[in-house]
């Protein structure tokens, strides 16, 4: 059933008869705690998640994004894309890979960041020593600072490897493009990534929208305090949908459970869970959570046993009693967490010919 169609039998169901009228009078349909999503902003982000799984084209594994849009996975989706540049610093966890595109037809600034191609190396590397979160030099000097906070090293290694590259883009485009969006987007470790990336846009006073899927987590208490305060994820009053931070989480993904909080690492609001454990998810299986820490969301599942990861990574994932101060749930089996990961409305991070594509469709995202 093609989405349009969904929306169409959900809202006749929730007694709706209003679904040609404008987006902004839809009414969210409920589930799980009550803070559902809107038609609007589901679209929005399964739209995200297939920008996001291009970012696998780039790099060792992919067989590039080429100009004006092209790749072997779902460009072609995006008639109206111009292909700015492509990054690939390297394969290594500080390192980092992805895209910058402009969208004619909606009039944004894309930037894409990719993740990991192998999760048992990811869950391994995340467990590091935290350092000082340090942001990038030349913004506003009314720029609010971030005290006593520290994050993930790796990740501040992998933006710092990128920004350069990033914002000299970002500032001749907008330059250029004065009246388009900017908008940044990351799946897995590229969603922590966005994350800082954001921080430092909001620095330079641009106003981007940060979409991730799957991101761990990245800071200490600190850390996360600052973040929820910079892009105002703590505000009851906004609109729920209008957020400019929304970080995707999926049922079982072990990702945005790691670094352990044994380790200082915390994580910061503004996630959207998604409680259906196979694809593809209707709109009924999103949910906003309250908070950085809601246990109706990623946050339940978070109930760990000493574990040593490399066995369970290379085993079928029962529980072992090595005593490894790493702690993942001992539930999770290695298919899992590879699907887990990888399931976004979409199986992300294959870079191949798209099953399912949206090319029979044009008129998906006109509501």
């Amino acid at each position: 059933m093609k989405f349009p169609a969904l929306l169409s039998f959900w809202i006749s169901v929730c007694g709706l008869s209003a679904y040609a009228a404008p987006v902004e009078q839809a009414v969210s349909l409920r589930n799980g705690n009550g803070c559902s999503v809107s038609p609007t902003l589901f679209l929005d982000l399964e739209e995200a998640a297939r920008l996001a799984d291009i970012t696998y084209c780039v790099g060792t594994a992919g067989l590039g994004v080429g100009k004006p849009f092209q790749c072997l996975s779902r460009c072609s989706d995006f008639p109206a894309f111009e292909l700015l540049t492509t990054w690939n610093t390297g394969p290594w966890l500080d390192d980092s890979c992805g895209y910058i595109a402009l969208d004619h037809a909606k009039g944004r600034i894309i930037v894409a960041i990719r993740g990991t191609y192998s999760i048992s190396s990811a869950l391994v590397d995340l467990a590091t020593i935290p350092q000082e979160y340090t942001p990038y030099p030349g913004g506003s000097p009314n720029e609010p600072v971030c005290h006593n906070c520290s994050v993930h090293s790796g990740f501040q290694r992998s933006w710092k490897n990128t920004r350069d590259i990033v914002l000299k883009t970002v500032e001749e485009q907008s330059a250029l493009h004065p009246h388009y969006d900017l908008h940044v987007i990351g799946h897995s470790l590229g969603g922590v990534v966005a994350g800082f990336a954001g921080l430092d846009m909001l620095a330079h006073g641009w106003n981007p929208t940060v979409t991730t899927f799957g991101e761990p987590r990245g800071g200490n208490q600190e850390f996360v305090q600052w973040f929820n305060k910079r892009y105002d994820l703590l505000n009851t009053t906004q609109d729920r949908d209008e957020m400019k931070y929304r970080r995707v989480t999926h049922v079982d993904d072990p990702v945005p459970q790691v670094p352990p909080t044994e380790f200082g690492f915390l994580m910061h609001a503004g996630e959207i869970f998604i409680s259906k454990e196979a694809l593809s998810p209707d709109i009924v299986d999103l949910e906003h959570c309250i908070g950085s820490a809601d246990k109706n969301c990623i946050a339940g599942q978070d109930t760990t046993v000493k574990d040593d990861l490399l066995d369970d990574m290379i085993s079928d994932g029962s529980e072992t009693t090595t005593g490894s101060p790493f702690q993942i749930p001992a539930r999770w089996k290695l298919w899992q967490m590879l699907f887990a990961h990888r399931d976004y409305f979409w199986r992300l991070g294959m870079c191949v010919p798209p099953a399912g594509s949206v090319n029979d469709d044009p008129t998906k995202y006109d509501l």
